[in-house]
């Protein structure tokens, strides 16, 4: 994987960005509320930009703000910000493809460590009391485990994918549902079958 120093600079990959998104230095300078010389400077690398100004324009180029502070060199790469920058410089994803695989690589990253939380507090309090564990946290562990990590309100993990997935594809029709046209015509088929 390209490491930060192999990486152009926050300048470039800001001018990057906003070329693979098809607006114009002038619309990113409105969008991130800065000026248009201020920007075209940060892009030929004559000036670098504030945290704050690293934000407004993460947020106009629709990129998490963790991998422009990557960029910039405002943060380590201890704790995956670099596959956050590697999502948003790849040049065969489209914005809202960016978008959606940080949103759940972020997802992910903050399940993992609220389960691995929960699962040391499980562990403490097991340590601490000698008999097994009480019935309700037995079941809250073996249903993570039936159903893989979920997010913070509860939902699995397979739920959150599924809601990206019809947010990049269209509503599609429920699991089991059929459509009227096609519930007619098993009815027609079964009525046939016993005349």
């Amino acid at each position: 994987m390209a490491t930060p120093k192999d990486l152009p600079d926050v300048g470039g990959f800001i001018r990057d960005l906003r070329r693979n998104a098809k607006i114009s230095l002038r619309q990113l300078a409105e969008q991130a509320g800065v000026s248009n010389p201020y920007l075209s400077q940060i892009e030929r690398g004559l000036r670098k930009p504030s945290a704050e100004v690293l934000q407004q324009l993460a947020s106009a180029l629709r990129v998490s703000t963790p991998a422009m502070y990557l960029r910039a060199g405002l943060l380590d790469d201890k704790e995956g910000h670099g596959v956050l920058a590697a999502i948003a410089v790849d040049a065969d994803l489209t914005m809202a493809q960016k978008q959606s695989l940080s949103q759940i690589y972020e997802t992910f990253r903050r399940e993992n460590t609220r389960l691995a939380e929960t699962q040391a507090e499980a562990e403490a309090a097991q340590a601490d009391q000698p008999a097994s564990p009480p019935v309700s946290q037995a079941a809250d562990l073996a249903n993570v485990a039936a159903t893989g990590p979920t997010t913070v309100g509860g939902t699995p993990t397979e739920a959150v994918l599924e809601s990206v997935a019809v947010t990049e594809a269209g509503t599609a029709p429920a699991p089991g549902s059929t459509s009227i046209p096609q519930k007619k015509k098993a009815a027609e088929a079964a009525e046939e079958e016993t005349s």
